[in-house]
């Protein structure tokens, strides 16, 4: 059964809650907050490397290897298929695949507009990092670098970024010029509302 409080019980209610609080906070049977846990370890430099695995959008960062997008098909349709659905067209989870017509940059006027590695990503590069540290989804991190470049390359592919037979490595890959690599700038706000 719902019953209305009235204002007046209502503002007696959150007084006595308050007093109690303060009574339970000076009551010297209540343990002290630890100031330490003594969970884990410190990170070690071996620690930290194994983490710092970025790759800039100049390439700065990007491992040995090296993969084909033949390599990448087979890759794809074993760890990749049944998030990105055929091809990367999409379903259930993102469509990494498509180009807008002339490679128009439609965003501002229509947010339906497929946001794809060949229409979105800024930097080849980042198709790179984003796969090997977060994909795939279940197992994000356990795919080997020439794997990563193998999938790389496939994606690339199917954007028709990159052919399919060549080989894609550190010193290819920042080379690629992805279609919105002009439309994006670099943040240089300093605190107020200027927006360019």
């Amino acid at each position: 059964m719902i019953r209305i409080v009235s204002p007046l019980t209502a503002s007696t209610l959150v007084v006595l809650l308050l007093a109690c609080s303060g009574l339970h906070a000076n009551d010297p049977a209540t343990p002290a907050q630890p100031t330490r846990f003594d969970l884990g370890r410190p990170a070690t430099h071996a620690d930290i490397a194994r983490l710092d695995i970025d790759v800039r959008p100049d390439g700065t960062g990007l491992p040995d290897g090296g993969g084909t997008a033949d390599e990448g098909r087979a890759l794809y349709e074993a760890k990749c298929r049944h998030c990105h659905g055929e091809d990367g067209r999409g379903t259930p989870f993102d469509r990494l695949t498509g180009r807008v017509e002339g490679d128009a940059f439609p965003f501002g006027e229509d947010p339906r507009a497929p946001r794809s590695i060949g229409s979105y990503w800024p930097y080849a590069t980042t198709v790179f990092d984003y796969t090997r540290r977060a994909m795939p989804l279940e197992r994000p991190g356990s795919l080997s670098d020439d794997e990563v470049y193998a999938l790389t390359a496939y994606l690339l592919h199917l954007n028709d970024l990159w052919p399919a037979e060549a080989r894609l490595d550190r010193d290819a890959l920042p080379k690629i010029e992805m279609p919105a690599r002009d439309r994006f700038v670099p943040d240089d706000r300093r605190g107020g509302k200027e927006i360019r």
